[in-house]
């Protein structure tokens, strides 16, 4: 899975995480706006028609001030209500029922019947028969106060002290008739009826505010359900993140005890996987390391050991050699020692370099044909009693220019062809394909040839497959290591087999023909061919 892939399943998952929050959060509301309105509706008319419960005498005479037939009292056998219903009844409470385009409320007069209520506009008619309520009362009980009446009606009722203060001129000359003003000035705001008392006392009735959609109590609620969800998603991601972390915290806890084998498993998430792998390549960057370093050290005690013996034995000699000839022998044989040990530091540097992190590849565009060409010729004139030539097809001189860096991949090629003039009879052969993408060389000689058996030893330092240990035939058995490193640095692979054409060994590099542009000092891969 790309890294593009999976952030579009993230988005994805984001995405239908907040559909369902939406849709949950909907039907929530949606429940708990039903509830709440039913309440309201139940609420909200209960002190009037307690009132009017507690006087059925005067719901004619307030009914007929509301220019309607919306209050009525019926015998209790003419409502149809279920048993729960009218045991609610029974506890003084008020029924609303949503029945086509009205509400109908009912209230129990205990010893008149039931009062229903119709109303299209439930909280406006609640409010016009609050108000032709107080009105009534006021009139046929003179002297009453309209304060502690509209407390008694869950309204507040406020005298007015001029006319001006009624919404409009028309007000006053409908209070005049006898009717009663309803105003409300926005349909969240509560509403307000005007009317005169018996007494001509012009009075402001202040009505509950209205059912509200929003409510804090509401708003809570759902920011609870968001931040429940929102915590679910981040405890669910940085879960799988924190168990990858205990785990990698695990393998580094027994790399630091010396379990160097130590590794981290790669399945889960994407994320997680690349995390993991990089971790694991990592510990085995540092294996390798390690399993180098010991290698070396006990390779370079055993390498180091003959060249310094034979040194002391040969400045014992010059010590008690008198004879001039025998001491200029001895001279030039410490000389040699001491050259042997200079090429193989310097063997140990380049393995070293190569091996630890990455050397510095300054890469250029490089004819190789002539690399090749220049390699043949320096070796040629080391080992003249050979023959050692290259076969380079013209289409493959064609596609010779590629990204290398100079002095490794010349190191390269040197060390396989001085390999090869080393354990070849009479002729070396360094054949070259070169293509759009691929470069390869191989070079073969007409020697013994290496087992089968041991293709898989040859790159390995310090591993020689004779049991030779001298300068002349058996090397440091650092050279293909090197090569193989130079090649993996490339982002190429070396290889050995048998030569179908000479019928000795084979040993061929393959790299692309291209390398990143990007590539700078200290540059790593992500694959490791040992």
């Amino acid at each position: 899975m790309s890294l593009g892939r999976y952030y579009l399943r993230v988005y994805g998952a984001l995405i239908l995480v907040a559909l369902g929050v939406t849709l949950v959060g909907a039907a929530l509301v949606v429940t708990i706006n039903g509830v709440r309105k039913q309440a309201f509706l139940e609420h909200h008319p209960q002190p009037v028609l307690d009132w009017l419960a507690q006087h059925p005498r005067s719901v004619d005479p307030v009914n007929a001030r509301t220019d309607s037939s919306r209050l009525r009292l019926l015998p209790r056998q003419a409502v149809s209500l279920n048993d729960v219903a009218r045991e609610r009844l029974e506890y003084g409470q008020v029924l609303a029922q949503r029945r086509g385009d009205a509400v109908y409320f009912y209230r129990l007069a205990p010893n008149a019947g039931v009062l229903e209520l119709r109303a299209e506009d439930p909280y406006r008619h609640v409010a016009e028969l609050a108000a032709s309520t107080l009105v009534h009362v006021a009139a046929r009980s003179r002297g009453s106060d309209p304060v502690a009446m509209g407390a008694a009606l869950g309204v507040h009722a406020t005298p007015l002290e001029t006319p001006e203060q009624l919404p409009g001129p028309s007000a006053l000359d409908r209070i005049a008739r006898g009717g009663i003003v309803y105003h409300q000035p926005h349909p969240r705001e509560p509403a307000y009826s005007y009317a005169a008392l018996g007494d001509g006392t012009l009075v402001s009735i202040a009505h509950p505010p209205p059912f509200r959609y929003w409510s804090w109590s509401l708003a809570l609620v759902l920011a609870g359900l968001v931040a429940a969800v929102l915590g679910a998603v981040v405890y669910f991601l940085l879960a799988g993140l924190h168990r990858r972390l205990r785990g990698i915290e695990g393998a580094v806890s027994r790399i630091a005890r010396g379990e160097l084998d130590a590794r981290v498993s790669e399945e889960g998430d994407y994320m997680g996987r690349r995390l993991a792998g990089a971790f694991n390549r990592m510990a085995e960057h540092i294996q390798r390391l390690v399993s180098v370093q010991s290698e070396m050290i006990h390779g370079v005690s055993h390498e180091l050991r003959t060249p310094v013996a034979r040194i002391r034995f040969g400045v014992q000699m010059i010590e008690d050699c008198e004879d001039p000839e025998m001491l200029r022998s001895q001279l030039g044989a410490i000389d040699g020692d001491i050259q042997e040990l200079d090429e193989l530091i310097d063997e140990i540097l380049t393995y070293a370099r190569l091996e630890q992190g990455g050397p510095i590849m300054a890469v250029q565009r490089l004819d190789i044909a002539d690399v090749v060409d220049q390699v043949i010729e320096e070796q040629q004139s080391i080992r003249p009693e050979l023959r050692i030539e290259s076969d380079i097809p013209g289409d493959s001189r064609s596609h010779a220019e590629a990204d290398a860096e100079p002095r490794y991949i010349h190191r390269a090629i040197q060390n396989l062809v001085g390999n090869a003039a080393r354990y070849a009879s009479e002729r070396v052969l360094v054949a070259c394909h070169f293509d759009d993408q691929t470069m390869r060389i191989d070079v073969q000689d007409d020697g013994k040839g290496i087992p089968e058996e041991d293709w898989d030893k040859v790159f390995t330092a310090f591993a020689r497959l004779d049991d030779s240990r001298t300068r002349s035939s058996g090397g440091y058995g650092l050279g293909l290591s090197i090569v193989r490193r130079i090649l993996y640095w490339h982002g190429g692979q070396a290889f050995v087999g048998r030569s179908e054409t000479l019928g000795g060994a084979c040993f061929t590099l393959v790299w692309p023909r291209h390398q990143p542009r990007d590539q700078h000092e200290g540059s790593a891969r992500t694959e490791d061919p040992s």
